[in-house]
């Protein structure tokens, strides 16, 4: 938005002093005018009569403030036509906008929103380059190893076996083959997949249950191979309880992580908790040794209590 600027000292220039309050009443206004529609100091007549009287138009012109039609300023200052009036240098030394300047600035952030924006959609096309690039690259190195393992189990040579041996049928996680499982409610891990084709439950949802209703939301289950059968066998030794303890000092001490992959180190280590005159210790492993602090002790029954919620859903939904 354009300007009308005046210089810290007009207050006591001789031609606004000469001019009087009046007068400048309508020198601002008409000012202000002019600036806002960009008329290059040009005041029409019918603005002069608007918001002043010919008097304090006159006396603007006789100060020097304001020209005449067929003025002789030296300073070459616009002529108006008969009836308008011209503000003595207006536009000296960019003090104000002239019309020219400001489309030329308009241009330019024209200009500059439009690279910006040409910018964004090559950096968007080049995304949607590089993601068609690593889908080709995927689905030809999935026909590759694909390829690779009809050509190895067809083969009569492969160790004098035509068919598929015991061990090959068996093995999973990184030995099984190029191709990555797809991502699943249960995580990214050939087990899950499994899991979920089979229409089996998951094996994780007790734990995952736990870490929620313990008050850490929001964590990714997004677990690897090997790292879901870590959790599953943690499970299985040292019970869902103790797992979601160990989340939730880990968070206290470190913590929330953004995953649930941050705790399954951890996990491996426990050991199942030993119970002593009823006292549940556990292990050093989580930062703390010796009985649980109360607040802990309120996780387990906070944790206890939603299990049984969810075991009470489950039954009534059979």
């Amino acid at each position: 938005m354009p300007w009308f600027r005046i210089d810290d000292k007009a207050h006591s220039h001789p031609k606004l002093i000469k001019a009087g309050n009046a007068a400048l009443g309508l020198w601002l206004r008409c000012g202000a005018y002019a600036a806002q529609h960009l008329t290059d100091g040009i005041v029409p007549g019918v603005v002069a009569e608007l918001y002043g009287t010919k008097p304090q138009a006159a006396k603007l012109v006789k100060a020097g403030l304001w020209h005449e039609h067929d003025h002789a300023c030296p300073a070459g200052c616009p002529n108006p036509t008969p009836g308008d009036y011209a503000f003595h240098d207006f536009l000296e030394d960019g003090r104000n906008t002239s019309r020219a300047r400001h489309e030329a600035e308009k241009k330019k952030a024209r200009d500059r929103q439009a690279k910006h924006r040409e910018g964004a959609r090559g950096a968007q096309n080049g995304g949607e380059n590089a993601e068609k690039t690593r889908d080709f690259t995927f689905d030809s190195s999935s026909k590759k190893s694909e390829s690779a393992s009809e050509k190895s189990q067809s083969s009569d040579a492969t160790a004098g076996q035509s068919s598929e041996s015991r061990r090959d049928a068996s093995v999973t996680g990184i030995h099984a083959g190029a191709t990555p499982y797809p991502s699943t409610s249960y995580g990214s891990t050939g087990a899950a997949s499994e899991q979920r084709s089979a229409g089996l439950p998951d094996p994780l949802a007790d734990l995952k249950r736990g870490i929620a209703t313990a008050g850490l939301t929001g964590v990714a289950w997004d677990l690897r191979e090997s790292s879901w059968e870590y959790t599953r066998q943690a499970i299985d030794r040292v019970g869902v309880p103790a797992m979601v303890a160990y989340a939730v000092n880990s968070a206290r001490l470190k913590g929330q992580p953004a995953g649930a992959s941050a705790w399954v180190q951890g996990w491996r280590s426990l050991e199942a908790p030993e119970q002593q005159d009823g006292i549940a210790y556990l292990p050093a492993a989580v930062g703390q040794v010796g009985p649980a602090s109360r607040q802990q002790q309120e996780t387990n029954d906070l944790f206890d209590r939603a299990m049984q919620r969810a075991k009470s859903r489950m039954q009534e939904d059979q």
